[in-house]
Parts: C-alpha cells; structure tokens; sequence
C-alpha cells in the first residue's frame, strides 16, 4: 500500500486490538489490555501550520506530498462522503443514520494540514446530548426514552477550508451628518382640532468622502461539507483555531473523517463574501459621522492562501416515524445543536391547558366584577 493509501489502523503492540485517541488525554490507548502509546510526533508550537498558496490550489499544481487518497463513500440520503476503514464494507451514516455500503473506488483530495484534536469525550458529548434532549418539553415520549436511553455518539472531523489574505481597499461615498432645524408642523389633538407647533426636525448634511482602508484576514473558516445544515454548524462556533495541531493519522485512530465536497473555488467565493462584508464595515466606520453612504469599494486582495483543516463532532442520528433527526456536539467547547420532532399530542395539550386557564381568567373577572371586587392582573 502506498503511502497516500496507507491504512490509519494502529494495532496495540501487546495485544494486536486496534488502538485509538484519547479525547483529553492526547495519546493513543488500547481498550482491551489499558496499553497507552504516545502520539509519533508533538506540535513544534514555535512553526505554525503552513498556508498553501490558493493559485497552485485552484489549478490543481499543489505537489504530491500535498495530495491523499482515501477510500470514501458518498450517503446516498445526505450526501455526506464519509471515509470508511479498509475492513468496513458497510455501516450507518454519522449524520442521518442512513445505512451505506463502502465504495470500491478511491478518492484523490488535498491533504488536511491541520487538526484539531477531540477534547470533549463520547461520555461528556452524551451527558450534553442527553441535557439538550431533556430539555424539549413538545419532543414525543420516544425523543425522551432516547435520551435516556443514552445511545452512542460517533465522533467525526468535519472538514473546513480557511483563508488568508492581504487586503487593501480603496472607497468613495458620502458622510451623513444630523443636525435639527426647528419648523411648524401641524397637529390634531384628540377631539380633532388642529393647532400649530413648533418642534425640531431632524436634517441630514452630506459630504462626500473617499479614502482607503486595509485588513488582513487570518484563517476565514468556511465549511468544506453540506452534509449537515448551516444551523448546525453555526451553531456549534466558536472554534478555537490556535489549538490547531500538525495533521497526524493518529489523531483519527478510532474515529471518522467526512471528506471535503466543497471545491476550493466554491470555498474562496463563500470566503471573499465575508471578507468583503468586513471590509464594507470598516469603510463605514472610516466614514464616519452619524449616517454612511457607500458608492464604491475597489479592492486589491494579495498573498492569499489557503489549508484543509479537519474539527471535531460528535454526531448522533435518531429516527422517528421514518425521518432522521440529527444532533452534533462540538468535540471542542461541547455545545449541541440539533433537530427534533414535535409532539402534536404534546402541543394540543399546552394549547387545551392555556385555553382552560384562560377561561379560568375570564370567569374570575365576571364573577368579582358582579360581587364588586376589584382584581387586578399584573
């Protein structure tokens, strides 16, 4: 097997069992003899994780040592391309419990440069989880079993793409500045006369205005999937970028990886739009005074690159009444988000008990209004 092929299986050197990484601990452990191994290689905290450069990226000229195969399989539900270990021929997608047979094919994709490592375990993703759950009070009974039933978690990178560049704008528009001039306006009062009075009314003075503004924009993160909805991933920020670690194998002993479906192309134009939102606030800032026009922004974009990095989610898929509800769990910070289905049961009960308590309401102000009682409700 090649070294882009290479299996990530890291068997236990006393027991031969299939190691894997210890969320927390940052080692790989062994669950059948408790034999734990040490990562290969550390984080040189003093080198950061290098940038690519996004023209050799977009012309698909990134070197070979840059490129991987891996042996991925698309849900055919989802969407979600999923990598599957050699000895897997089928399994259930992380994301919509979907069942999924491996391909025999192999994927070529760019390298991830970065990773960062589960901190939150499976046992602290599904007391969160499982929090989360407990807490739909319109969820059907099935939602809660489940619940606390606890089943398990998997955990899985999700892949992102990030962004750098130098920007330097130039802009023209308008300054809107507020001043008040006192006019005579007419006015009605309640029993339709008219009478004159003399209020302050609010102007706007502009000026034009031009001048140029810069921003550097360090690791613009966009996600590089769509297996799972844009709720739920911006849900699930934010992300702690500065504990990025080297990409190493050992760190996805255990777990899964989701492939990339998201092109570099697609990635750099969800990024520029951001980057252009940003720069427009600072031109507006720049501007200054009370209200801002903006006529034009020309912007020179320099020394840009880019880098495949993978994050952590745990991910559970429920399915009720033939949909799949989804939930993830940042394996970083340990914030959940999720779907769920609603219990009409549920929902006609709270409707039948408002409507009851507030018919309760109603008959109490009769019958103290007949007794010449005086309530109030605050």
């Amino acid at each position: 097997m090649t070294e882009d092929t290479k299996d990530r299986r890291f068997p236990c050197p006393q027991c031969g069992a299939d190691l894997r990484f210890s969320p927390g601990e940052g080692k790989l452990v062994c669950d059948f003899c408790g034999h734990t191994e040490p990562l290969s290689a550390q984080r040189t905290r003093t080198q950061p994780i290098q940038e690519l450069d996004l023209r050799r990226g977009l012309e698909a000229a990134l070197p070979d040592t840059e490129m991987e195969v891996s042996r991925i399989s698309r849900c055919p539900n989802c969407g979600a391309e999923v990598e599957f270990d050699p000895a897997v021929h089928s399994t259930e997608c992380p994301f919509c419990a979907t069942p999924v047979v491996a391909d025999t094919g192999e994927s070529r994709h760019i390298k991830p440069k970065g990773v960062a490592p589960f901190d939150i375990t499976d046992a602290q993703a599904r007391a969160a989880m499982n929090q989360w759950l407990g807490s739909r009070w319109f969820a059907p009974s099935g939602l809660q079993d489940y619940a606390r039933k606890g089943r398990a978690l998997q955990g899985i990178y999700v892949p992102y793409w990030t962004f750098d560049a130098d920007t330097r704008s130039s802009y023209s528009g308008q300054r809107g500045t507020i001043y008040y001039e006192t006019q005579a306006v007419q006015v009605r009062d309640p029993k339709g006369r008219v009478r004159t009075e003399m209020r302050q009314v609010p102007r706007i003075r502009w000026t034009p205005v031009s001048g140029r503004v810069a921003r550097f924009f360090d690791d613009v993160l966009v996600l590089a999937a769509r297996s799972l909805p844009k709720s739920h991933t911006d849900a699930l920020l934010p992300w702690d970028l500065t504990r990025l670690e080297p990409y190493q194998p050992e760190f996805l002993a255990g777990f899964r990886a989701e492939g990339y479906t998201v092109s570099l192309q697609d990635g750099l134009t969800e990024a520029r739009a951001y980057m252009d939102a940003m720069i427009e606030r600072d031109v507006r800032f720049d501007i200054g005074g009370d209200r801002q026009e903006v006529h034009s922004i020309n912007t020179e974009v320099s020394d840009v690159t880019f880098k495949h990095i993978l994050l952590p989610v745990w991910t559970a898929a429920y399915r009720f009444r033939g949909q799949s509800f989804r939930f993830v769990v940042n394996g970083q910070t340990g914030k959940v988000q999720g779907e769920r289905p609603w219990s009409p049961w549920k929902i006609a009960f709270a409707v039948l008990l408002g409507l009851i308590v507030g018919a309760g309401l109603v008959w109490l102000s009769q019958n103290a209004d007949t007794a010449g009682i005086d309530f109030q409700f605050d």
